[in-house]
């Protein structure tokens, strides 16, 4: 019992921090219900990005790996303690608290934004998503009215990907990619809580087509370290931001000015056409 309450004071002062944060009108708080893609997609390059552009940020991310819109909406519904809670604060440090519930993060600070995805292997696979809609209630129940939902776009897998959810596409990274298309499309007319999108998947997929690359990936789905996530961290960027990210002025160490230049400008044109339809 002892551990409980020591535990259970850690996170109410963990809260007590991210509320105190919260009253600076100036920063933009962002709340990912996802897994490893949302991770790689704002925990590495968002932060040096904000802070080039002069911009203020915080971002949550509730991770569980590979978890699924089901299993997410499992947990509300049973309010399971099955998180790992990241924060991400001003300066891009990240603090982690474990066994933390989704209803206790959706209370830790005054969210303008949460962001729901599906898990990559399903990613494409509509039939998946039913629990959606439920999902967005739930957390519209415990958010204020100011709290914008987001839907995260995930990317296809490289060609030459072992993951087993490949096959759910005849282990094509085209026809993978269409289907996340056709699904988030589907996802935001079904759902229109959903007011943005983060096309992720259709910059990354852009960024593969004209810089020649079809992987972009460190084993086979998820994100390079620096290019693949630079661009993810992009289109979030411009999203969240409504700013064009194309002449920011932050260069991951490593990175060429060429594969900047690929990563913004891929970004800024799915921002611009999030479905990646052929014009």
């Amino acid at each position: 019992m002892k551990l409980k309450v020591l535990a259970l004071t850690a996170i109410v002062a963990f809260c007590a921090v991210l509320t105190a944060v919260a009253q600076d009108s100036g920063i933009v708080r962002i709340l990912a219900i996802g897994n490893s893609f949302s991770e790689d997609a704002l925990d590495y390059h968002f932060h040096g990005l904000c802070r080039a552009a002069g911009k203020k940020a915080v971002v949550g991310n509730l991770f569980i790996g590979g978890c699924s819109i089901d299993r997410h909406l499992h947990n509300a519904r049973t309010d399971s303690a099955a998180y790992r809670f990241r924060r991400i604060g001003l300066d891009g440090n990240i603090v982690t608290v474990e066994k933390i519930r989704l209803s206790t993060a959706l209370g830790s600070d005054d969210w303008d934004f949460v962001c729901f995805q599906q898990a990559s292997g399903v990613s494409g696979k509509y039939a998946s998503y039913g629990g959606l809609g439920s999902l967005i209630s739930y957390v519209d129940s415990l958010s204020p009215d100011k709290t914008r939902f987001v839907w995260h776009q995930t990317w296809a897998y490289s060609p030459t990907s072992t993951h087993g959810g490949f096959k759910n596409y005849a282990s094509d990274q085209r026809v993978m990619y269409d289907s996340i298309m056709v699904a988030g499309r589907r996802a935001m007319v079904d759902n229109k809580a959903l007011s943005m999108i983060v096309p992720s998947g259709s910059a990354v997929q852009r960024a593969r087509e004209a810089g020649g690359d079809p992987d972009l990936t460190r084993d086979g789905y998820h994100l390079h370290p620096l290019i693949g996530r630079y661009i993810a961290a992009c289109a979030w960027f411009e999203t969240i931001f409504g700013e064009s990210v194309v002449g920011n002025s932050y260069i991951p160490e490593g990175m060429t000015a060429e594969q900047c230049r690929l990563a913004q400008e891929s970004a800024h044109a799915a921002c611009l056409n999030p479905f990646g339809e052929r014009r």
